[in-house]
C-alpha cells in the first residue's frame, strides 16, 4: 500500500479541496463540527462515516447514517475497501479517493494541500484554485451535473391543432380531447360551464345533432327519474329544439348505471324523442350516466335525427368517457362548494366565540372616553412601569388592568388579582408574601403568596387605599426591587412582578392627610389611568345594555328581542351609582323577569342611591328657617329638579325615586309649566 492517499472534495460542479489521509489515523466524516471532514449538508448525519487502514488497505465504514454512504453507485454496508479512483457520495457531496493526485488531475500546481488539517464542505475556494481543479478533472467527467437543454411554457397536447385532425386516428383524437377536457373542467367553477364544455366536445367527436347534460340537484334524495333531472346545458345543430330524454330511458340508465345506444327508434316511444305533435324525431339515441362510484349525478343524452349520421359504438365509448370525466369534475365542484359553505360557518362561529371570550379581556364601548383609555392602555402595555388605575367601584378597573397585562410582553405569564379591602392586615400579609408552616395558628403548611404566584407576570392589587400602614411599608420595599420574606420565614425571596394598583379613593388626599404613605403613592403613580364613571360616557350605555341582553338571553334561552324606547331612555337617563356592575345586574334581572318580547320600563329595577360624584351644583345659602308646608316644599323640590334636568321627566323621576306616572300627576297637581311661571 502506498503511504500517500487523498480525498478530493467536490463543491457543486467544481473540485475545491483535498484532504490528505495518513496511515494509522482514523478520519471521520459528518455534519458535526467535531469531525475531521465536515460536510454541511442536511442529508449528512452528524457522524456519517469514517476512513481507516485495515489489513494494509484504506477502508470506509458507514456509521449507521440516516441516508447511507454510496461508493461507486453501491450502498456501503459494513466495511468496504477503497480502490484508487473510487467516488464516495454522501448526501449531495462527492469525494474521490486516490493514491496519487496525478491520477485525478494532470496538473496539481493550483491544488490546495491540507495535510492533517480539517476540511469543510462546502468550503470557499479562491477562484484560481477552483478553475484549476475544474479544468484538470479527468476521472469524474461522467458525473458532471445535468444541464437544461429545452424550455417551454405550455404543452401542445392541451391545444388542438389542424395537424392532429389529419395525422391522428379517431381513438387518438378522442384521448387527446379527454385530456384537454379534464384540464379545462378542473379550472371551471360552474356546473353549467362544465356541461357546455362537455357538449362541445361531444358534438365535435360524434354524429349527434342534438343533446343535453342533465343533472340532479346536489341535495337530492330518493329514487331519481327523468322528472327529477334538470337540463344544465343543451344544444342542437338543427332548427328543431332539444327534446328531453324519456322517463323510461332515464330511469333505466340511472338504475342500471350503464350507457346505452339505441338505433331505429323512430317507432319506439320509450327510447325516441317526440316533437310537439307527438312525432318521434330521433333515429338513434345515446344515454350515458354521469356517475362517480356508485352515485349517479345525472345523464348525458344525445340523439341524431339524420338516418345517414347514425350514432355508432365508438360514439357510445366516447360519450361514456366524457360522462365519467364530467362526473369527477362535478363531484369536486360540489365538494368545493360544501367546503366553502362550511368555511363560512366556521368563520362565523369563530367570530362569535372570539366575541364571547374576548369580553374577559377587552373593553366594550364606543365613547371618546373609552378610545382615549385604549390609547393609554397601549402606552402602558409597552412599558414595565407601575400603573395606578383610578375610578369608581364597578367602572371596570380590573378590565383595564387585564387589558394592560394581555397587551404587554408578559401576556403569556400569570395575571393575579387580589382585593386588599377583603382581608385583615395579617391575612393580607400572608396572601401577598406567603407564609411558612407554623407561622401562626392554622398555618399547617407552607403557602406561596401572590407575589410569587405572579412571578414573571402581573399582580393587580384592587382597593390599594385600604392597605394598612405596616403592609404599605413592606409592599414599598418589594416595589423598589428588594427581596421579601414569607411570614414566619427567614429566607429572602426575589421575584419579577409588574404591579398594577387600583382604587376608588382619592389617594392624593389620603397621602396629604397621612392616611396613605407619600413615598408609596409616588411609587405607584408612575403611570395613571382614570376610568370614567358610566354616567360620564352615556354613549356606552346602549352598547353595554345590548351586550348584556345578548349574553343573558343566550344563557337563559329567553326570546327577548330588545328594549322598548321608554326603557332605553330610562337606562340612558339613570345616574348609575354602581356603574357597569349595576347595569349588568339590572339587565340580568330584567331578562329573567320580563314577561313580553321587549324589556319595558317596568322591568328595570333602579335604585335611589346617590352617585359617588354627585354634589349640589348651587348649595343654598344659610338664610335661616322659613316655615312652609310639606306640599310647598315638595313642589319647590320637584320644580328645581325639573329645571336641573332640563325638564327630562324620566331622569327627574329617577332622581326623585318615583314613577314617571306619579311625576306627571304631581306636575298637574302643582300646575308646573316648563319655562313659565307657576300658577298661584
Amino acid at each position: 500500500m502506498s503511504d500517500l492517499a487523498y480525498l478530493v472534495i467536490r463543491e457543486g460542479a467544481k473540485w475545491t479541496d483535498v484532504f490528505r489521509l495518513v496511515p494509522g489515523q482514523t478520519v471521520t466524516i459528518g455534519r458535526a463540527p467535531t469531525n475531521q471532514i465536515v460536510v454541511k449538508d442536511e442529508r449528512c448525519s452528524r457522524n456519517h462515516a469514517e476512513l481507516f487502514v485495515l489489513e494494509g488497505q484504506w477502508t470506509i465504514r458507514d456509521l449507521e447514517s440516516r441516508n447511507g454512504t454510496v461508493v461507486q453507485e453501491q450502498l456501503v454496508k459494513g466495511d468496504r475497501p477503497l480502490a484508487s479512483g473510487d467516488l464516495i457520495r454522501i448526501g449531495r457531496s462527492q469525494l474521490v479517493f486516490v493514491h496519487n493526485l496525478s491520477e485525478a488531475f494532470s496538473d496539481t500546481a493550483g491544488m490546495t494541500r491540507r495535510g492533517n488539517q480539517r476540511a469543510s464542505v462546502p468550503a470557499p475556494a479562491n477562484r484560481e484554485t477552483s478553475s484549476d481543479l475544474e479544468g484538470d478533472s479527468n476521472i469524474l467527467s461522467a458525473y458532471e451535473p445535468a444541464t437544461i437543454t429545452h424550455r417551454k411554457g405550455q404543452t401542445r397536447f392541451l391545444a388542438p391543432t389542424e395537424k392532429d385532425e389529419g395525422t391522428v386516428s379517431r381513438a387518438g383524437r378522442a384521448a387527446a380531447y379527454l385530456c384537454r377536457l379534464a384540464f379545462e373542467l378542473a379550472k371551471t367553477p360552474e356546473a353549467a360551464r362544465m356541461a357546455e364544455l362537455a357538449l362541445n366536445g361531444l358534438f365535435d367527436s360524434t354524429q349527434a345533432d342534438a343533446g343535453a347534460v342533465l343533472l340532479l340537484p346536489r341535495d337530492f334524495q330518493g329514487e331519481a327519474s327523468g322528472a327529477n333531472l334538470e337540463v344544465v346545458a343543451s344544444r342542437t345543430l338543427t332548427e328543431q329544439r332539444y327534446h328531453q330524454v324519456s322517463n323510461f330511458l332515464a330511469r333505466t340508465v340511472m338504475r342500471e348505471q350503464e350507457a346505452v345506444l339505441a338505433r331505429n327508434v323512430m317507432g319506439d316511444s320509450n327510447l325516441g324523442s317526440r316533437d310537439s305533435k307527438g312525432e318521434i324525431l330521433a333515429t338513434s339515441v345515446i344515454c350515458a350516466p354521469v356517475r362517480h362510484g356508485q352515485c349517479v349525478q345525472g345523464l348525458i343524452h344525445l340523439y341524431s335525427t339524420d338516418p345517414a349520421r347514425a350514432l355508432d359504438p365508438d360514439d357510445l365509448e366516447f360519450t361514456l368517457a366524457v360522462a365519467d370525466t364530467l362526473a369527477v369534475a362535478v363531484t369536486n365542484l360540489n365538494r368545493r362548494e360544501e367546503l366553502a359553505q362550511n368555511l363560512i360557518l366556521i368563520r362565523n362561529e369563530n367570530v362569535e366565540l372570539r366575541e364571547r371570550l374576548g369580553v374577559q379581556s377587552e373593553i366594550i364601548g364606543r365613547s371618546p372616553q373609552l378610545r382615549q383609555i385604549s390609547e393609554e392602555i397601549a402606552r402602558a402595555a409597552a412599558s414595565r412601569a407601575t400603573v395606578l388605575i383610578r375610578g369608581e367601584s364597578g367602572a371596570g378597573k380590573e378590565l383595564v388592568a387585564r387589558a394592560v397585562h394581555f397587551s404587554s410582553s408578559r401576556s403569556k405569564n400569570p395575571f393575579v388579582c387580589l382585593n386588599c379591602a377583603a382581608l385583615s392586615e395579617d391575612l393580607l400579609a400572608s396572601e401577598l408574601f406567603g407564609h411558612e408552616k407554623g407561622a401562626f395558628t392554622g398555618a399547617t403548611e407552607r403557602k406561596i403568596g401572590k407575589f410569587e404566584a405572579a412571578d414573571g407576570g402581573t399582580l393587580m392589587l384592587d382597593e390599594i387605599g385600604e392597605m394598612s400602614p405596616n403592609i404599605q411599608a413592606k409592599f414599598l420595599r418589594v416595589l423598589e426591587g428588594h427581596p421579601f420574606e414569607r411570614v414566619g420565614g427567614s429566607k429572602p425571596v426575589k421575584v419579577d412582578v409588574r404591579v398594577i394598583a387600583a382604587t376608588n379613593r382619592d389617594l392624593e388626599k389620603d397621602a396629604a392627610e397621612g392616611r396613605f404613605r407619600r413615598d408609596l403613592f409616588f411609587r405607584l403613580r408612575v403611570l395613571e389611568i382614570i376610568v370614567p364613571a358610566l354616567r360620564k360616557r352615556p354613549d356606552d350605555i346602549p352598547v353595554l345594555a345590548n351586550y348584556f341582553l345578548e349574553k343573558f338571553r343566550s344563557e337563559t334561552g329567553r326570546k327577548i328581542r330588545g328594549y322598548t324606547p321608554r326603557a332605553m331612555e330610562q337606562l340612558i337617563a339613570y345616574r348609575w351609582p354602581g356603574n357597569v356592575r349595576e347595569l349588568r345586574n339590572v339587565v340580568e334581572r330584567a331578562v329573567v323577569l320580563c314577561t313580553g318580547q321587549y324589556i319595558d320600563q317596568g322591568d328595570l329595577l333602579l335604585s335611589n342611591l346617590a352617585t359617588a360624584g354627585d354634589t349640589m351644583q348651587h348649595p343654598p345659602a344659610d338664610r335661616g328657617f322659613h316655615p312652609c308646608s310639606l306640599a310647598d316644599m315638595e313642589r319647590s323640590h320637584i320644580e328645581a329638579t325639573l329645571k336641573h334636568t332640563g325638564w327630562n321627566k324620566s331622569r327627574t323621576a329617577s332622581i326623585l325615586g318615583i314613577e314617571r306616572s306619579t311625576l306627571d300627576r304631581k306636575i298637574r297637581r302643582y300646575r308646573l309649566v316648563e319655562g313659565g311661571p307657576r300658577d298661584a
